[in-house]
């Protein structure tokens, strides 16, 4: 982004052509506008993962919303690029920074459906995308049958009220985002089931090299929500999982404290190994790197090698 076009005040501001991505992308640009006075145009970009038919867990999950957004991004036909936080790879690209990290949305899964998990009878068929969430529900409710899924949210929904699954588990805070929270049934406290690392926040994405554009887009940034999310990623990273791997991870910083909780949980849910810590919110990727490597040495590493395919 040149000094001419930031003058100009119109920023190029890509996103995937979804209903939840285009309005979580609304939401950063009409932000960022009233806090700018920048003009925001949403530019829409299709991704390999919204085109694929194949299971996300079986392409590795992180990755396959974001390449098509970033080739856009260092190509210059967008300024700016907004991703779900969750969907990043955790391996930095040199190229790109995320500029901003805004307040974090609810980080809770959550059931649609007719009552909670626990109302569901034997062997009725939820349907989730994630093996994380199928390994956190089997510890919840070995009973039931878990059947993989894929599409947007009213794809997944319109399941439940055709009567082909008894229950989808989505993101509260996408189901928040598109008006749709309404039809949650159970949310999830996170000492039942740990979100994905980074679910419920958003990254705010440019290029490296565009000083101008990266100090602007920092008034979007939420310095508690980064040093939590920054710890999360730091601990799937060290444990060398993705969307793929069953990773459970949430942290919470109240300004003086980071707490850093983390689950890894074999496929079939008969086994897991979970651990907490605390620390000071300046230390967060060492605090999840650290925990990482006390739950490999716990037997997490075994766990995470028993991935779907």
């Amino acid at each position: 982004m040149s000094g001419e076009a930031l003058k100009l005040g119109v920023l190029r501001l890509g996103t995937r052509r979804s209903l939840m991505a285009t309005t979580q992308s609304g939401q950063v640009a009409d932000r960022l506008t009233a806090l700018t006075g920048h003009t925001v145009e949403l530019v829409g970009v299709t991704t390999f993962g919204d085109v694929t038919k194949t299971q996300l867990a079986q392409l590795g999950g992180t990755g396959v919303f974001v390449s098509a957004l970033r080739d856009k991004l260092i190509a210059g036909d967008i300024d700016f690029a907004v991703h779900s936080l969750k969907d990043l790879p955790t391996k930095p690209d040199p190229r790109v920074v995320v500029a901003a990290i805004p307040p974090r949305d609810d980080p809770r899964d959550a059931l649609v459906g007719p009552a909670g998990l626990a109302d569901l009878p034997p062997g009725a068929r939820v349907g989730t995308g994630s093996p994380r969430r199928v390994a956190q529900l089997r510890l919840l409710r070995p009973d039931l049958d878990y059947v993989p899924i894929r599409g947007n949210a009213d794809t997944r929904i319109g399941k439940v009220t055709s009567g082909e699954l008894s229950a989808v588990v989505l993101a509260a805070a996408g189901l928040g985002r598109i008006g749709r929270q309404a039809e949650i049934s159970q949310l999830f406290d996170v000492d039942e089931m740990l979100p994905a690392p980074g679910q419920g926040a958003l990254a705010v994405e440019c290029r490296a090299d565009d000083a101008a554009l990266v100090e602007l887009l920092a008034v979007l940034d939420d310095p508690r929500t980064r040093a939590a999310v920054t710890a999360e990623r730091a601990l799937l990273a060290t444990l060398e999982g993705g969307c793929h791997a069953p990773v459970g991870a949430y942290a919470a910083d109240d300004g003086h404290i980071l707490n850093l909780t983390a689950t890894v949980v074999a496929i079939d849910g008969a086994r897991s190994v979970r651990k907490s810590t605390a620390g000071d919110p300046s230390a967060a990727m060492e605090l999840g790197r650290d925990l990482a490597a006390a739950m490999i040495a716990e037997g997490a590493g075994t766990l995470m090698g028993e991935r779907t395919h």
